[in-house]
């Protein structure tokens, strides 16, 4: 009898400290967004060039890659994600600008970033809501990060010598928006099953997918508009 206590009073607190994370998660996604979306502003506004923008990703990449696994149980992990995702919107800025170039770019953009809303809030009030257990779908993720990192150089590549592949580059945006899907899915599993304890690494790839959703579904709405 008292091992059954023991059981339900250890899931009770597994509970609350999975409700903790999620709390903090939610509130370090919100603030490191509306962060973002203050340097893409200042970005746009001082009209950036993608080379400058393409430095700043690939800067904010180190800083995820070798920086915050070191940081990441430690109160600098916070500088360290909210350095990482101004570097990211910063990185947006030229973007931006090149699509309100546009005829429709504001359009897109507004259409982008709802359907990135819709995507987002969907999938994570379905996992909150049934609690299912996606943690089936880490070796997909996991296989489909190296297969796109696989072709995001070949398309890098390709464009360095002067070769354009439309197609491929229609199923790339379009894989990314699957994978980052299968994104959202799999780590708020993880958050709300125990299987992730910390919030600023939850946030980091919470973001991530955010912004790929966004960037892929900006490039395939842009496909659309034959512009």
């Amino acid at each position: 009898m008292q091992e059954v206590y023991s059981t339900k009073a250890s899931h009770s607190v597994s509970q609350v400290e999975s409700s903790k994370v999620l709390r903090n998660t939610y509130m370090l996604l919100g603030m490191t967004l509306a962060f973002s979306a203050v340097t893409a502003a200042i970005s746009m506004a001082a009209g950036l060039g993608h080379g400058a923008g393409l430095i700043m990703s690939l800067v904010a990449m180190g800083l995820i890659w070798f920086v915050l696994p070191r940081t990441a149980n430690s109160s600098t992990g916070l500088l360290v994600v909210f350095a990482f995702t101004g570097l990211i919107g910063a990185g947006l800025g030229p973007i931006l600008n090149k699509y309100l170039s546009m005829t429709n770019g504001s359009t897109i953009i507004m259409q982008a970033l709802g359907g990135t809303a819709v995507v987002f809030v969907s999938l994570s009030a379905y996992v909150l809501t049934t609690r299912k257990n996606f943690n089936f779908l880490g070796g997909f993720v996991a296989v489909g990060m190296i297969l796109m990192l696989v072709i995001m150089l070949f398309l890098i590549g390709a464009s360095f010598f002067g070769y354009q592949f439309s197609g491929l580059h229609l199923a790339f945006s379009a894989g990314i928006v699957l994978l980052m899907s299968a994104l959202i899915l799999y780590q708020t599993s993880e958050i709300i099953h125990g299987g992730e304890s910390n919030y600023i690494l939850a946030t980091t790839s919470l973001y991530l997918s955010i912004i790929n959703l966004f960037t892929s579904l900006l490039h395939l709405l842009g496909i659309s508009s034959d512009e």
